[in-house]
């Protein structure tokens, strides 16, 4: 367990924050009031403005089509990690202040870096994610209308070229995930648009995790953050996966059955007290009992 902890605190991550109500200017500006140095309007078709840190990392708020005509805001922050943590929230507080909402049309995606990760450690990943899917689901409250399209489930078809495969290698794992080979994907490659996303691992080195709803809640934000690194922190330590016996949604105990796969994750402990509260609190039942005749 202390492995996978300290696997999550080694790794890198990013994050992008959907909001509405509050223009690009504007938030950039309230993000350079967090992380000081110099804010900048850098254009182009996604009308950015870009913050460059006092540590000179560039934090951007940008257009995002996904949100409608004027585009909404979307906060794209630079390669994080650990201790960055709270400094994002401390830029999502003042955002908020600053009238950001989140509206079902919004998300955060989460981006954790993928270069050290061997084929083998990524479809572990998938395998463990695949297996869990539905509770992880479930957890993070993802808005059902957005797994109909940008956010769809892992395809079955998927796993099972996985699992066929004998030797994993980048090329193999490649046409795996599409289907036949393609090392050079497109920005908008329709694979994108899953819940667990392996497009940028042939493209900018990251695995995208695109099932969290957009937020102001610091707290969330973090919540989201932790579970993407825990998963990808089991990933990276185990020999191996099976996707086997994938977990039935099962609304008795959905919340005990959550928290036991929260804790094998490694989130626990009173370091973790505030991220399991927040994957817990959309699930029914119980999370000391399996069933509501134990909890009696």
């Amino acid at each position: 367990m202390r492995n996978v902890i300290e696997t999550m605190k080694s790794l890198t991550f990013g994050t992008e924050l959907e909001y509405t109500g509050i223009k690009r200017e504007v938030a950039a500006r309230e993000i350079q009031k967090v992380v000081g140095g110099s804010v900048q309007y850098a254009g182009t078709g996604y009308q950015t403005w870009e913050v460059i840190a006092a540590d000179g990392r560039v934090w951007k708020a940008m257009r995002d089509g996904s949100l409608g005509y004027d585009g909404g805001c979307e906060v794209v922050t630079p390669i994080l990690g650990w201790n960055d943590i709270e400094t994002l929230q401390e830029v999502v507080r003042a955002l908020r202040k600053a009238g950001a909402k989140a509206t079902r049309e919004t998300s955060q995606h989460v981006h954790v870096g993928a270069q050290n990760f061997s084929a083998t450690q990524v479809a572990n990943l998938a395998k463990i994610f695949y297996k869990q899917e539905e509770l992880i689901l479930k957890a993070a409250g993802t808005w059902e209308h957005r797994l109909a399209h940008y956010t769809a489930r892992t395809e079955a078809a998927f796993i099972d070229r996985l699992n066929a495969t004998k030797t994993l290698t980048n090329l193999s794992l490649n046409k795996a995930w599409f289907g036949r080979e393609n090392l050079t994907p497109a920005h908008y490659d329709s694979n994108r648009y899953h819940d667990l996303n392996l497009n940028n691992i042939w493209r900018t080195g990251t695995i995208e995790f695109r099932l969290f709803n957009g937020t102001t809640h610091a707290g969330e934000v973090k919540a989201h953050i932790h579970l993407a690194l825990a998963l990808a922190a089991k990933a990276l330590n185990a020999k191996s996966a099976s996707s086997k016996n994938r977990r039935e949604y099962s609304e008795s105990s959905a919340k005990y059955d959550t928290r036991v796969f929260l804790l094998s994750l490694g989130l626990i402990g009173d370091e973790f007290k505030n991220t399991r509260m927040h994957l817990l609190k959309h699930l029914p039942g119980s999370a000391a009992w399996k069933n509501a005749q134990q909890a009696a």
